[in-house]
């Protein structure tokens, strides 16, 4: 018999919802096929059935959301029945996906495992005499020089897992005040009448409200806007169309001068780890799209390596799969660096959130119409827009910010650079 998993699509998946099963318990199943579909913090996707057999044991209900790696359902062979435990506490998941019974504790020492009726983790266990621990607990016990008999078990029957050891971290030489936490702030609770109405949240809502929560309470933003002169973007746009050559949105030009910008200043292109700055050696540039029930940003990866007219064909495609709810996993994850549009919707300026593990993300705002005076004391009327940058500060400091978003606005106020 196999397992199915709920699987971990991504570096940031934590947890998935099943949206639906494509299949029923007790239908016959093929390797690859898919069974059903899965919501993750970024998109819905299609969960494959990880072998041959007969679909078996459902654990999950439409709406449902249970931690990656956590058993839903079993694919079992000709002959082969729903194993003892199967879904309760005392199942545990073994190395190669095959069905197991959990053990009885040893002795009264052991932490009995809580009552529950989601499944439990898909970490091995294994005992290292009478203290339970998986195999990556241990390794990475090992490799901390962190004894395993002081570290609490937080997974089932008090096993320790990876994170107890990573919390438990390698023993003070002298005793540390543990930091207190700040107490988050309740949220109101408004009685509804009669003439109120109730609005369920969405997955995808819900997982927007928590990251952009998140960011802002993570992240120390700063904030840098410039005004951008785009009548040479518009002349070039309106000579690409009289050519016939298609149609190049401005948020194009947007993307690669951001894309050049990140290579000539690789700094701002780098993610926060703590003690270190990793610079990412490509341009993966996110394009946040609003949909029904959330916000989405796929991702152009190495946007550096790009023309203009390549960028606007990968845009519009990511954008319309975004729309469709089709995207791939690739195409949610592993950006750099984000940009957010508004242009379209009317508005003078605004600023985005940083979208986590980013450095900065670039907020684009409306075209205006403005009279403004020339260097040569001239008055014209130019056609200008507002861009805002936001930066985490712990990766970038104000005048490197500055600087940036300026080598941004040069290459927008001169779009041939672009060109090549």
């Amino acid at each position: 018999m196999t397992e199915v998993i709920m699987p971990k699509m991504g570096d940031g998946m934590e947890e998935g919802t099943l949206v639906e099963w494509l299949k029923k318990d007790g239908e016959k199943v093929k390797s690859g096929e898919i069974i059903g579909t899965i919501q993750t913090d970024k998109a819905t996707l299609e969960l494959e059935s990880p072998g041959s057999g007969t679909l078996s044991g459902l654990l999950l209900k439409g709406g449902e959301t249970v931690p990656v790696g956590v058993p839903i359902a079993l694919i079992l062979k000709d002959g082969e029945s729903l194993p003892a435990g199967w879904g309760s506490k005392d199942y545990v998941p073994s190395a190669n996906g095959s069905a197991a019974v959990a053990e009885s504790p040893a002795s009264p020492a052991a932490a009995p495992a809580e009552a529950t009726t989601t499944p439990v983790t898909a970490e091995v266990p294994v005992s290292e005499g009478r203290i339970k621990a998986s195999p990556l607990a241990k390794k990475i016990a090992a490799e901390k020089g962190i004894s395993l008999s002081g570290v609490t078990g937080s997974g089932p029957g008090g096993r320790i897992v990876e994170k107890d050891v990573l919390a438990a971290g390698p023993a003070p030489s002298a005793p540390v005040a543990a930091p207190t936490a700040p107490t988050p702030a309740p949220v109101p609770v408004v009685t509804a009448t009669e003439s109120d109405v109730v609005v369920p949240l969405g997955r995808l809502r819900q997982i927007t409200a928590k990251r952009t929560q998140e960011s802002k309470q993570q992240v120390p933003h700063f904030y840098v806007t410039v005004e951008v002169d785009v009548e040479k973007i518009l002349a070039l746009r309106s000579m690409f169309e009289e050519e016939g050559s298609g149609k190049v949105s401005i948020n194009d030009f947007v993307v690669k001068a951001s894309a050049l910008a990140l290579k000539d200043m690789p700094e701002i292109n780098s993610v926060f780890q703590g003690t270190t700055l990793l610079q990412i050696g490509g341009v993966h540039v996110g394009i946040a799209v609003a949909i029904a029930d959330g916000l989405t940003v796929p991702v152009i990866k190495n946007a550096q390596n790009l023309s203009l007219r390549q960028l606007s064909v990968k845009a519009k495609e990511l954008a319309k799969k975004a729309k469709e709810n089709k995207l791939s996993m690739d195409e949610l994850t592993g950006s750099t660096f984000a940009i957010s549009n508004m242009g379209m919707l009317d508005v003078d300026n605004f600023i985005a959130i940083v979208n986590q593990p980013n450095s900065a993300i670039l907020a684009i705002a409306s075209v205006r119409k403005k009279v403004v005076a020339t260097d040569d004391d001239q008055i014209e009327i130019r056609s200008r827009m507002n861009i805002t940058c936001s930066f985490d500060h712990r990766v970038v400091d104000g005048a490197i910010g500055a600087k940036f978003i300026n080598v941004v606005k040069g290459y927008l106020e001169n779009p041939t650079r672009l060109l090549s």
